[in-house]
């Protein structure tokens, strides 16, 4: 009997995902990549992922987007989203007042994509601000001027940020997150935080006691990016999981294993509350009451 049971347990482990969905009592493991990884792989990601990312605009360094139309798949599989729309490098943004034009502009477009691709109201839309740092005053300008617009399209705010200490003159650092952060004035801003650097990150892997949001030393964030393919030697050297060509991948074998991603946890399996078909009320047309 004794065997037997040790034979099941191995087996059990042997077949178990790379990664493991809930990673304890307030974090859940999901993925992002800028490419959407094909119908063909959601089902098996499904089995480890419990959310994916999203992207309503073209993601960096990219001229087409792969993942518009491809909602309903992902949630009927099970996925939860986390959505997001990529903004602008400082070079692009001109002065603040243009700036700020160019963040309201592009909270509308945001809001437009959002709703056509089928997310609900009340959707949180992140912000893709790559670039990090002490943000500058244009910046913060596009910023704020996005997070105010795309609340007042009915979607709620989030962004996408370094949550890594950044050395300045003077031996003083600045984390691009707090910078944020402290200059929001009150906005309600969901954060999600990249720090691939090890520690505090566990790397390419989750591990017998894997990270929770406020793992990254973000007290404030929702969700923490702590993998990225390919990995970045400058900061993830000391980093253990990734592959010899510097990536992280789904699985180490099977059909998955040529998968780039990045890992991501996050206090919720939908960390973007964007489940569920947008909601339809009746409606008064005419003095008539018409329902959907």
């Amino acid at each position: 009997m004794k065997k037997l049971f040790a034979l099941a347990a191995f087996l059990a482990f042997a077949n178990a995902p790379m990664f493991a969905q809930h990673l304890g009592p307030h974090s859940y493991l999901g993925f992002d990549r800028n490419e959407y990884p094909g119908d063909q792989n959601v089902k098996q990601l499904r089995a480890t992922f419990s959310y994916s990312s999203y992207w309503l605009n073209n993601p960096p360094g990219t001229k087409v987007n792969t993942w518009l139309g491809k909602r309903r798949t992902l949630e009927a599989a099970g996925f939860g989203f986390v959505i997001l729309f990529n903004g602008r490098f400082y070079r692009t943004l001109g002065n603040e007042t243009h700036a700020a034009m160019l963040g309201k502009a592009d909270a509308q477009a945001a809001a437009k994509a959002a709703t056509r691709e089928g997310f609900p109201p009340r959707s949180i839309v992140f912000l893709d601000q790559e670039e990090g740092g002490r943000l500058l005053p244009e910046q913060k300008a596009y910023l704020f001027a996005w997070v105010d617009g795309i609340s007042q399209t009915g979607f709620r705010a989030g962004v996408y940020c370094s949550g890594i200490p950044a050395p300045e003159k003077g031996g003083v650092s600045v984390i691009t997150a707090e910078d944020i952060r402290q200059h929001a004035s009150g906005r309600d801003i969901t954060y999600w935080v990249m720090n691939d650097s090890c520690p505090p990150s566990p790397g390419c892997q989750a591990g017998e006691h894997p990270p929770t949001p406020g793992d990254s030393e973000i007290e404030f964030a929702d969700i923490w990016q702590f993998a990225q393919s390919p990995w970045r030697r400058d900061v993830a050297a000391k980093c253990r999981g990734y592959s010899p060509d510097g990536n992280c991948y789904a699985q180490n074998d099977g059909a998955l294993r040529q998968l780039h991603l990045d890992l991501n946890t996050a206090t919720s399996a939908d960390p973007s509350r964007a489940r569920g078909a947008p909601r339809r009320y009746p409606r008064a047309v005419n003095g008539r009451i018409e329902l959907p």
